[in-house]
């Protein structure tokens, strides 16, 4: 993981504007929302999955760097005001906190354009229309489908209770879109038949769910010092969560559930799927 994040942080720092170029301004909050901090979960399953593949680690670059542009894009969207309102992410102010809610605005529009501009420009996947359908893969996770439907439907259901199916298919939409995204891309960086790509993307789907199910919990029994971001948020606001609907002892069985499940999906990989195996515990066990 250390060597893997360590790999993604500098391409980043490279793949970012540079602070000093017009506007200064908008390029810092850029910056400052990506760089330094961040377990970077989303480009290790991209670099895992694609260890599966057998994919080139340059290739890997490029996608990991977009999906976490994308989700630290979300993130700073999330902040708003006219959000979720947060003061606190990963241990420092929020970017609209840091600078202001415009400049938040466009860091976030800005990094959400730069990641699809990667995908378009790099290597990753070979010719043309494999980089297309990668762009596609994205969009469509970041999009009504995905990533942003899911946070609408998170916005509507303030104060409502929801049935699990409900409250399942949010998050397969809000956090676990972009996780799928990220296994695929990965996969996609490498060669894999059709098979072992749906096997890829049940292992996804399962981890997408577990990793939700992991953050309610943390957010219903962690410290705010902990988690770098604001404890209890979600019941203060009203928010379904697993917690609410299930209970914490109930959500962190599910959780066991899906990372079992998790590993299931990768019988016949062997030792390819090492990476996927441990990131499916570290998603279930971590404690932050």
């Amino acid at each position: 993981m250390t060597t893997v994040q360590a790999r993604v942080e500098a391409a980043l720092e490279r793949a970012l504007p540079p602070r000093e170029q017009p506007p200064q301004r908008l390029h810092e909050a850029m910056r400052y929302a990506v760089l330094g901090a961040g377990k970077r979960v989303r480009p290790l399953l991209a670099f895992a999955a694609g260890e599966a593949a057998g994919a080139a680690p340059e290739d890997l670059d490029t996608v990991a760097c977009a999906v976490e542009l994308i989700h630290a894009y979300s993130l700073v969207h999330d902040d708003l005001p006219c959000m979720d309102d947060d003061t606190l992410r990963r241990g420092r102010p929020t970017v609209h906190v840091e600078f202001d809610e415009a400049t938040a605005l466009l860091a976030g529009d800005a990094l959400q354009s730069a990641a699809f501009e990667l995908v378009a420009s790099g290597t990753a996947a070979g010719d043309r229309g494999a980089r297309l359908e990668m762009v596609r893969l994205l969009a469509q996770a970041a999009g009504s489908r995905g990533m942003a439907g899911g946070q609408a439907i998170d916005l509507t259901a303030v104060g409502r209770t929801l049935t699990l199916p409900e409250l399942e298919f949010m998050h397969i939409l809000k956090t676990g879109a972009l996780i799928r995204a990220s296994v695929t891309l990965g996969a996609r960086c490498g060669a894999l038949a059709a098979a072992e790509l749906d096997r890829l993307d049940h292992y996804a789907k399962l981890i997408g769910l577990a990793f939700q199910v992991v953050d309610d919990v943390l957010d219903a029994d962690a410290s705010t010092v902990t988690l770098g971001k604001t404890a209890g948020k979600d019941a203060a606001q009203g928010k379904p969560t697993y917690v609410s609907v299930l209970g914490v002892e109930r959500a962190r069985e599910l959780a066991e559930e899906l990372r079992r499940e998790a590993h299931e999906a990768l019988d016949g990989f062997a030792e390819r799927a090492r990476r996927l195996r441990e990131l499916a515990d570290f998603i279930v066990l971590r404690r932050f």
